[in-house]
């Protein structure tokens, strides 16, 4: 075969052409996967799946006092105060690896028990973990 203008066209199996779906009722036309009634079957819908961030800021509550779930403090227990001398604080608690993070705060627990007079400065401190400190000398100070 002689290539000539009028005979040119590209190798067999090079092209992919996409199936064009909704065209008479051979396969894949009429309803073309999509079910039947309703928004997804309709054109123009693609957009409901790509929402991904948004549809997860529309769900979340908009009611004052709502709070996200992952702002929650760090933990310390008594046991872990011993090792310190003088003042505790939150930065100091993160300095020496006890806690990730000081942004939402440190709580002081009551597991364990402390045998130094420490000072406990910027955290909370439940109800056991305040009397143990300062059964064994030690002061809380208020933030």
């Amino acid at each position: 075969m002689v290539l000539a203008l009028h005979n040119l066209h590209p190798k067999k199996g090079s092209k992919k052409t996409k199936k064009r779906i909704g065209r008479g009722l051979a396969s894949k036309g009429a309803k073309s996967g999509r079910g039947q009634k309703g928004q997804k079957s309709r054109s123009g819908v693609s957009g409901l799946k790509k929402l991904g961030l948004r549809r997860e800021m529309l769900a979340a509550p908009k009611l004052r006092g709502f709070t996200s779930p992952n702002k929650k403090k760090e933990v310390v227990n008594v046991s872990d105060l011993s090792q310190f001398d003088g003042e505790i604080t939150p930065a100091v608690l993160k300095e020496k690896g006890l806690v990730k993070t000081v942004r939402y705060g440190v709580k002081v627990l009551g597991n364990g028990n402390v045998d130094k007079a420490v000072t406990v400065k910027g955290c909370d401190v439940s109800k056991t973990a305040a009397e143990k400190i300062t059964a064994a000398g030690g002061t809380i100070l208020a933030k």
